[in-house]
């Protein structure tokens, strides 16, 4: 009965019921970013770079305690349970919406607002004078002091930022993320809704790097596992990278 109604009480799965506190701007904003996405190629086209920015964080070096056993026809891959762990390393990466490839991708032990800059200043040095769209979550270091002041540096933005937790636009992090949310600036970033990381499509290529890499791991020290992602990264642009079918266009997720 349960089966011709397919109803599958053995299945479930996590939700996160989002209570916005205006659900009105909270949808016209996800429209917005999946506007974005609808225009990647003609922006591509013009010159204009739309990335897709993030951390994975907690990427563990975990050295098994006995060799994987391999597949073979009939038994699937087993890979031993129990391991040692030399630590954690956290991945910045920058997706092209417009190709699907990764770039100015960086490995480290932690992810504070300087780490983060870096990778964003490295990403803009491959067209100085260009036009940058990257679109991210609202994570403090998403919206730090330090990244208002490279924006204004990069834009020949003259305007006194005043003071981090005083005045002006370095005041707080809604001043700091309006800021940098400017859509009159050369460098910009679009921050989708708070409970909508989902939005983000490198969350999608996170994915493939979980099942394709780090789900597997077997490594001896951090810096052993610091090259798998970038020697996988190499890989998928030469050989798997393409835009992301994209087709939620903003209507709300029904439950």
């Amino acid at each position: 009965m349960l089966k011709e109604a397919k109803i599958k009480p053995h299945r479930c799965r996590y939700w996160l019921n989002a209570k916005p506190e205006n659900e009105a701007r909270f949808h016209e904003r996800i429209r917005w970013i999946c506007a974005l996405y609808r225009q990647a190629a003609e922006l591509h086209s013009q010159g204009i770079h739309l990335l897709c920015t993030d951390e994975k964080t907690g990427i563990q070096a975990l050295e098994r305690e006995a060799p994987t056993k391999g597949v073979k026809p009939g038994p699937i891959v087993r890979i031993e349970a129990n391991y040692t762990r030399h630590g954690t390393r956290c991945l910045i990466a920058n997706l092209v919406v417009a190709t699907g490839q990764i770039v100015s991708p960086t490995i480290g032990p932690t992810r504070t607002e300087a780490d983060f800059l870096a990778p964003i200043q490295h990403t803009v040095a491959a067209d100085p004078s260009g036009q940058w769209i990257f679109v991210l979550d609202n994570l403090n270091t998403h919206q730090s002091a330090s990244l208002v002041q490279w924006v204004a540096e990069q834009c020949h933005i003259a305007d006194d930022l005043g003071v981090k937790g005083r005045h002006g636009i370095l005041h707080s992090m809604a001043s700091r993320a309006a800021f940098l949310a400017n859509t009159g600036h050369r460098i910009r970033f679009a921050y989708v809704p708070k409970h909508s990381s989902w939005l983000n499509r490198i969350e999608i290529w996170f994915s493939i790097l979980v099942g394709r890499v780090l789900k597997r791991v077997n490594v001896r020290s951090t810096e052993e596992l610091k090259q798998r992602p970038i020697d996988f990264i190499d890989y998928f642009n030469a050989t798997m990278a393409k835009p992301f079918k994209w087709t939620y266009a903003g209507k709300p997720l029904a439950a």
